[in-house]
C-alpha cells in the first residue's frame, strides 16, 4: 500500500487513535479490486511513495474489509467522484492498523536489485504497475522483502 509521506506517512498512522486509519482516495480500478479482496488479518507493506528515496518502511493490517469510500461522495473532498451514487458506490477503502516499522527502509533501488535477471522478486507488481497505489504480494515475494530488512544494503547480514 502506497502512500506519499508528505500527504499520509508511516509517522501519521502511528499517531492515529490505535494507530488505525482509513485507506480512502483509491481511484484505480486496478487497485480497487485489490483493496476488496482483502480480509481481516491479513497484512500489507506500507510503502513512502514520491519520497526520497521511495521504499517499503512498515507492515499494516487490515482490520476492517473493503467498504464504500465515504470521499466520493463529499464535494469538498479531492476525491469526490460525481458519478458515485451512495446506492453504487463506486470507490472503497479498508481499515488498517500499524503492526511495526521496518527495522530499516529497503529502498526501490534495491527491491529492483532483487528483481532484475529472474531474482526473486522479478514478478513484483511493483515493477510491472508502478503506479497502482495497491499492489498485490505474493506470499513468497513478502517473505524474501522480509529477509532483506535483516540485511545490510548490498546482501550482508546485520547480525
Amino acid at each position: 500500500m502506497k502512500s506519499e509521506p508528505d500527504v499520509f506517512s508511516i509517522d501519521d498512522l502511528a499517531a492515529r487513535p490505535d494507530q488505525t486509519e482509513p485507506w480512502d482516495g483509491v481511484r484505480s480500478h486496478q487497485a480497487k479490486k485489490v483493496l476488496q479482496s482483502m480480509r481481516r488479518g491479513d497484512q500489507a507493506f506500507f510503502y513512502h511513495s514520491n519520497a526520497k528515496p521511495p521504499g517499503i518502511v512498515g507492515i499494516v493490517e487490515i482490520v476492517r474489509e473493503a467498504y464504500p469510500d465515504h470521499s466520493q461522495f463529499d464535494s469538498s473532498s479531492k476525491y469526490y467522484d460525481a458519478s458515485a451514487k451512495e446506492e453504487a458506490p463506486k470507490w472503497f477503502m479498508v481499515d488498517c492498523r500499524l503492526v511495526r516499522r521496518l527495522a530499516r527502509q529497503i529502498p526501490l533501488e534495491e527491491l529492483k536489485q532483487h528483481g532484475s535477471s529472474g531474482g526473486p522478486l522479478a514478478d513484483m507488481a511493483l515493477f510491472k504497475y508502478g503506479r497502482l497505489s495497491v499492489q498485490p504480494v505474493t506470499r513468497q515475494q513478502w517473505e524474501y522483502v522480509l529477509s532483506l530488512e535483516q540485511q545490510q544494503p548490498g546482501g550482508k547480514s546485520s547480525s
